[in-house]
């Protein structure tokens, strides 16, 4: 069973930077497509940054220029860097990863295996 822990996180002023991790139960090149989704309070989830076998990377327009989507297949592990983080940017995070024979999706509908989530809290 694939199993996806985040880490990182926690709580920042406006400004500031956080970094997330998500350790992967198996080599991070056995999935096509990985990525990071956010859920805010009475919002639905949404795509934060994708990026699939390739290093293809695509991102929500509200954070590019702010957010860096990386991955270490030998570490097993998926990265998201934040920098310049707004109150917005306030969610539970969650790491996804899924293994499409096609083009990643959106979508978090398209993703099979998620983590437990993780909470960035950022205060104005």
């Amino acid at each position: 069973q694939v199993q996806l822990v985040e880490s990182g996180g926690g709580s920042v002023q406006a400004g500031g930077s956080l970094s997330l991790s998500c350790a992967a139960s198996e080599y991070t090149s056995n999935f096509r497509c990985m990525g990071w989704f956010r859920q805010a309070p009475e919002n639905q989830r949404e795509r934060v940054a994708v990026i699939d076998r390739s290093g293809k990377i695509t991102y929500a327009d509200s954070v590019k220029g702010r957010f860096t989507i990386s991955k270490d297949n030998a570490k097993s592990t998926l990265y998201l860097q934040m920098n310049s983080l707004k109150p917005e940017d306030t969610a539970m995070y969650y790491c996804a990863a899924d293994r499409a024979l096609f083009n990643c999706a959106v979508g978090p509908g398209g993703y099979v295996y998620w983590g437990q989530g993780i909470q960035v809290t950022v205060s104005s």
